[in-house]
């Protein structure tokens, strides 16, 4: 909710302490969870897609599973991609509950405050249609896949380093 509020365009916050300080005040503690079912409902089906990609392109770039820089690199950036794209409009109904954006509710004729998903989900189909939901998705697939990009090939590397160390102590 802060980190969002803060890169709004116009922004009346100026930190992120006088940020969470309003929006407690202004909104109250629901403020701060408004978007936490959507924000799981994106998460899982994320992760799900993110790891079963990686391993599919693991299986098919690097068939002998050895450690492989190159081979996690791809893999991570294209599974992290894939992920993005695909809950790309689940990110964009959480990035309007956390905004609460004005302009949008104005739009949409809705004074007070926007709560759930499934409302999230009607008032971007009534402001743009199927196109409101994919808003953004360039900027998160440049954003996710050198992230997932580094975190395989962080994680791999890890791996074989203690793999291949804890079988250097075994051998004789």
């Amino acid at each position: 909710v802060v980190k969002q509020r803060l890169q709004m365009y116009d922004s009346p916050h100026r930190s992120a302490l006088r940020c969470v300080w309003t929006v407690w005040r202004t909104e109250g503690l629901g403020a701060f969870y408004r978007s936490y079912t959507t924000q799981l409902t994106m998460n899982i089906p994320f992760q799900s897609i993110h790891f079963i990609t990686y391993e599919f392109l693991q299986e098919q770039v690097n068939p002998h599973r050895g450690y492989n820089p190159q081979s996690h690199i791809i893999s991570g950036g294209l599974a992290g991609a894939l992920a993005a794209a695909a809950t790309t409009p689940l990110d964009v109904c959480k990035t309007l509950l956390n905004t609460q954006e004005n302009m949008a509710l104005n739009l949409a004729n809705i004074s007070g405050r926007l709560s759930g998903m499934a409302n999230a989900f009607r008032m971007v189909y009534q402001l743009n249609g199927l196109p409101g939901y994919f808003k953004g998705m360039q900027a998160r697939i440049i954003y996710q896949m050198p992230s997932t990009a580094i975190s395989w090939s962080v994680y791999e590397f890890f791996k074989y380093f203690l793999t291949k160390h804890k079988l250097e102590s075994r051998t004789p």
